[in-house]
């Protein structure tokens, strides 16, 4: 029989966790997730077509070329026994159908918003909202856009006050990371 040495360091799995990274259309999801990844992101971006002419609403994104088809997914280890898996939602009506298969297991969301297009934002917190799914939302500070601040974005979205609102560069890492560690603090401190 092998015996075991008592001087073994024990193997710590890592917790793993789903988060989804939701929003509108172009709100910086892919953008977001490929920043804060610490594996390659997978991506299904594909090129605006005119199929989507009349379809997808391109006001404030008329610049925008891909969009997501199905989701984007990435990795971060929060730390030696925390792993999250980040789920990005397609941004348009069309893809709703998807929502549902990303949404199971995962235990809280973020909800990435723009200030130009505030009310596109209501959707996806209805969403959550319906399914009591704990939820922040990380307003994108775009270039030249207008700056408010998460007070004001709150009564605007007429949010809980118990819903933590960020501000947030979703093309910069440690501040995509530090959204994530907030929603991951609001989940825990919610009654079980």
């Amino acid at each position: 029989m092998d015996s075991v040495r008592s001087d073994a360091v024990p193997v710590v799995l890592p917790t793993a966790v789903k988060i989804l990274i939701a929003g509108h259309f172009g709100v910086g999801k892919t953008t977001m997730v490929g920043a804060v990844s610490e594996i390659r992101p997978l991506r299904t971006e594909e090129m605006l077509t005119d199929a989507g002419i009349g379809v997808d609403d391109l006001s404030g994104v008329e610049a925008k070329t891909h969009t997501t088809v199905a989701m984007d997914f990435g990795r971060i280890t929060i730390s030696r026994d925390l792993v999250l898996y980040l789920f990005g939602t397609p941004g348009q009506d069309r893809f709703s159908f998807l929502w549902d298969e990303l949404a199971a297991g995962a235990i809280g969301a973020v909800v990435l918003a723009d200030t130009r297009r505030l009310k596109e934002s209501f959707a996806c917190i209805d969403y959550f909202e319906d399914r009591e799914t704990p939820f922040v939302v990380a307003v994108n500070c775009f270039d030249g856009g207008d700056r408010f601040t998460p007070a004001d974005v709150q009564l605007a979205l007429n949010l809980d006050p118990g819903t933590p609102v960020l501000l947030c560069d979703a093309r910069n890492r440690a501040s995509s990371r530090a959204v994530l560690v907030a929603l991951l603090q609001h989940v825990l401190s919610l009654p079980v």
